[in-house]
């Protein structure tokens, strides 16, 4: 004998949502909860900064007196100012950079990613250089750019340097301490692509081989397509890493010799903690902020918004 299950009421299916609802927006109402610490520090530190920073690009302030509204004054004053176009021009020279990071970032993670014995300790080398501070790695590099020190030393048995500090040459300091961002930076990003690598299927590369491919026909068609969601973030984080280059100037030059290595973000620091004019800082950074976010959208545009081939 079959029985007919019985249909469920209105009330009790009413109930039954009623009850499901409560639940949802109790587990709601938890997971803000738990997200309230950061929220409110993400408020106090980076989103109330960057509008009252954006305030303050129009306004008059040197911390002793209250902020004065100037409207676009700040503006036409960089625009005058020789020293914040040499800062931008340096600025964006440092961007040469980004292409090379990459590329060799690119070629250290294929290198490090095989199954070979020992491969773990390679890649703690290659990143040991990203978590060492970079005051101690612009002291090393300091020294190492000295006259008379290995790199000069170097440099003269090639018959590329006649002698002097890198550091000390007009022509020669910006990009030898590029080079120093470099050598410091290739870890960060070999990291980054190596999770990207082996994201990539590996049947997906078989597949290619089995047809006939090269291996260079397989990293331009198969690994490089897959790459692109990766590239985008590196390049995007390089990009604004040196547009807005301090540390290394600071460290190891403070924008010298003769305003070769000055860049905007010094002019930003320099007008704010040596001069107190903080509205004309924040002016400047505002002006970088916009430069980061057009060479961000140029980023996209180039790899295609970064999505991979399917």
């Amino acid at each position: 004998m079959t029985t007919t299950p019985r249909r469920e009421s209105r009330r009790a299916q009413h109930a039954r949502g009623g009850t499901g609802a409560r639940v949802t927006v109790r587990n709601t109402l938890i997971a803000y909860a738990f997200m309230l610490p950061f929220l409110v520090l993400l408020v106090l530190y980076h989103t109330w900064p960057v509008f009252f920073g954006t305030y303050l690009a129009f306004t008059k302030y040197n911390i002793i007196s209250p902020p004065e509204w100037v409207g676009l004054e700040n503006f036409r004053t960089l625009a005058a100012d020789s020293q914040f176009w040499s800062g931008l021009k340096n600025s964006l020279k440092y961007i040469l950079v980004v292409p090379v990071i990459q590329i060799l970032a690119i070629g250290v993670a294929l290198l490090v990613n095989r199954p070979l014995k020992g491969i773990g300790f390679f890649r703690t080398a290659y990143y040991v250089p990203v978590v060492t501070s970079f005051a101690v790695v612009g002291l090393i590099w300091t020294w190492m750019y000295q006259q008379d020190g290995p790199v000069d030393a170097v440099l003269g048995f090639l018959g590329l340097h006649r002698g002097g500090s890198l550091l000390n040459n007009p022509f020669t300091a910006l990009y030898a301490v590029m080079f120093v961002t470099l050598w410091k930076g290739i870890g960060y990003y070999m990291v980054l692509y190596l999770a990207g690598l082996q994201a990539i299927g590996r049947e997906l590369e078989e597949a290619a081989v089995i047809d006939g491919a090269t291996r260079w026909q397989v990293f331009l068609n198969v690994t490089l397509p897959g790459l692109r969601p990766t590239i985008l973030v590196c390049s995007l984080l390089s990009t604004i890493s040196a547009i807005k280059v301090f540390e290394e100037i600071y460290v190891m030059t403070q924008g010298g010799p003769a305003g070769s290595t000055y860049t905007a973000l010094f002019y930003t620091y320099s007008r704010a903690f040596v001069d107190f004019q903080y509205g004309l800082a924040a002016a400047a950074g505002l002006i970088i902020a916009v430069i980061s976010i057009l060479f961000g959208l140029l980023n996209f545009k180039l790899t295609r918004g970064g999505k991979a081939d399917a």
